[in-house]
């Protein structure tokens, strides 16, 4: 009896020890850090797409995210103007636009006296084509970027390529000190780069573009993956407000792509295949840079552009931009096996998120009894400068309307002694009065607004005193500027800053979060995760969910 009781012993002794043992081998396993991080942002996508066409999901793209990463329900963009290039700056930088200076993706600068473009830099030249595609820089960004932060971290041994159709989503997310950003020209139909970093382009690209141009697999025509009838989600394949294809008398499927190509390779950027040839190049770069491939931490930065040209075209409610989801969760399926096999599961950390969302067509809403408008723009200028004529009997103290602001040339105001406190007084006034717009606010005395707080805040962490305008045009729910057909986006309304963002991969745990969570949450999350500063002029605050075991 007494050797039984020593052998049972000996035995769950035996059994302990070496489950202890197998649960610390498997947690030795999880590396310090991921060998990459991937960033993904899909430009113009909505939170609720995510459900919207869950249904018809396969199993390993979008639904695989949600049901082992870690979803962020309620993440919300914290400044107004919501569009592209704030978006992806705010995402990576961890700031918003009063501080890292990207305003909008155009903005008047008062210097010069003209409007510039956020990556134009005339000093750099276009690699891989003659066009002035290239003459880009990340120079009109103050601050750091999480890439910048990564880098620094490890004395620069950490490389980072940021990848995007459009130039701004493949330069600013990467920040100063990228190895590389690579964006598509629609002149020359090719992967193309800046002499900012460097002076030929890589093997890898140069093979990617050969493809690209001799053997890129795409069907001739654009086809719904499912029988018409079968998207339920959207309205008719023929409605007044979507805009047809150039070579097109309705827009309508099926879509001709082999003739929209031979209009001119630009036209991709509008089409589904868009974010098949983002992703396959995002491949390629992996395997041409060796991202990953050791125990320093990779960043890999890319952006799904074509769903935001989709988007403006046809609107929120189209079979094309569902048709174009259900294609890109096929993709995103392919690139996470991609990353399985050649990272490995478990050694990459992926975000995926967007840069803005979109409203819902004006007509569409007024057909369905939603109160909505179009505020044209070229129309509300000349009324602005009508008044100011009138008013003020000079048209030069007005330099013009952008991005919802009104812009003074304060040199001229005072030319013609007037006061430019009464004059943005009466320009309020003014502008109050137009049909579709809810309030107008002095942008630098906002403290003196009425506004609700939310509102307040968002405008100013938008406003940069060097780069926006002087007052702030706030419209009415549900008007969108110009975009009579498709959709556009730019407000501080929940179809344009509620977002999705999901975290998937390296120490990320399965689980739905409900608080409210702000875009310049990521970055400082990433920092936080890498154990890294955070850039230096982030706002936001670490995701404390992703940190719960």
């Amino acid at each position: 009896m007494y050797m039984k009781k020593i052998s049972l012993f000996i035995l769950v002794y035996i059994i302990f020890w070496s489950q202890l043992y197998a649960q610390t081998s498997t947690t030795s396993t999880v590396p310090d850090k991921p060998k990459l991080v991937v960033g993904i942002v899909v430009d113009q996508m909505r939170w609720d797409y995510l459900y919207r066409f869950e249904s018809k999901y396969s199993a390993n793209g979008f639904k695989r995210l949600l049901a082992q990463g870690y979803s962020c329900e309620n993440t919300q963009i914290p400044y107004i103007p919501t569009y592209t290039a704030p978006g992806h700056t705010c995402i990576y930088s961890g700031s918003v636009p009063a501080l890292h200076g990207v305003i909008a993706n155009n903005w008047y600068d008062k210097k010069i006296e003209k409007s510039i473009y956020c990556t134009d830099d005339a000093r750099y030249s276009s690699v891989g084509d003659s066009s002035i595609a290239g003459k880009m820089s990340p120079v009109q960004l103050l601050t750091t970027s999480i890439c910048d932060e990564l880098k620094l971290a490890n004395n620069f041994k950490s490389k980072v390529i940021g990848i995007a159709i459009k130039d701004r989503g493949a330069i600013l997310p990467a920040g100063h000190s990228a190895d590389g950003a690579y964006w598509y020209s629609g002149t020359s139909g090719r992967w193309i780069t800046s002499t900012y970093y460097r002076n030929s382009l890589p093997k890898w690209v140069k093979e990617s573009n050969d493809s690209l141009a001799k053997n890129y697999k795409m069907n001739d025509t654009w086809k719904t993956i499912m029988d018409l009838e079968k998207y339920s989600e959207s309205t008719e394949d023929n409605v007044v407000w979507e805009t047809p294809y150039r070579n097109e008398d309705k827009p309508v499927f099926v879509h001709n792509v082999k003739a929209l190509l031979d209009l001119s390779p630009d036209i991709l950027k509008a089409l589904p295949y868009g974010n098949k040839m983002t992703l396959d190049f995002a491949k390629n770069a992996i395997k041409g840079e060796d991202l990953g491939k050791d125990n320093i931490t990779d960043f890999l930065t890319v952006s799904l552009s074509s769903t935001d040209y989709i988007g403006h075209q046809f609107g929120t409610n189209s079979v094309e931009i569902e048709d174009t989801y259900l294609q890109l969760d096929k993709e995103l399926a392919s690139f996470i096996t991609y990353l399985d096999v050649t990272v490995g599961k478990g050694n990459y950390l992926l975000f995926l998120s967007a840069d803005h969302g979109a409203a819902h067509n004006a007509t569409f809403l007024q057909t369905n009894h939603i109160p909505s408008g179009n505020m044209l723009l070229d129309s509300m200028n000349r009324k602005i400068s009508q008044y100011v004529l009138t008013e003020f009997k000079d048209s030069n103290i007005l330099y013009g309307l952008c991005n919802q602001e009104i812009y003074l040339n304060h040199a001229a105001i005072e030319r013609n002694h007037l006061n430019v406190e009464d004059v943005k007084t009466k320009l309020i006034k003014y502008v109050k009065g137009i049909n579709g717009v809810m309030n107008a606010v002095d942008l630098a005395n906002l403290s003196a607004s009425t506004l609700i707080d939310n509102l307040r805040t968002s405008i100013e962490n938008g406003y940069n005193a060097q780069r926006s305008g002087d007052i702030y045009i706030i419209f009415q729910p549900a008007w969108m500027e110009d975009f009579t057909k498709g959709t556009t986006h730019g407000s501080s309304f929940r179809y344009d800053t509620h977002i999705p963002l999901i975290w998937y991969g390296w120490n990320v745990k399965a689980g739905k979060d409900y608080s409210e969570i702000h875009m310049t949450d990521i970055a400082p999350t990433i920092a936080s995760m890498l154990r890294i500063q955070e850039p230096n002029g982030t706002v936001g605050k670490p995701i404390l969910g992703l940190f719960k075991k």
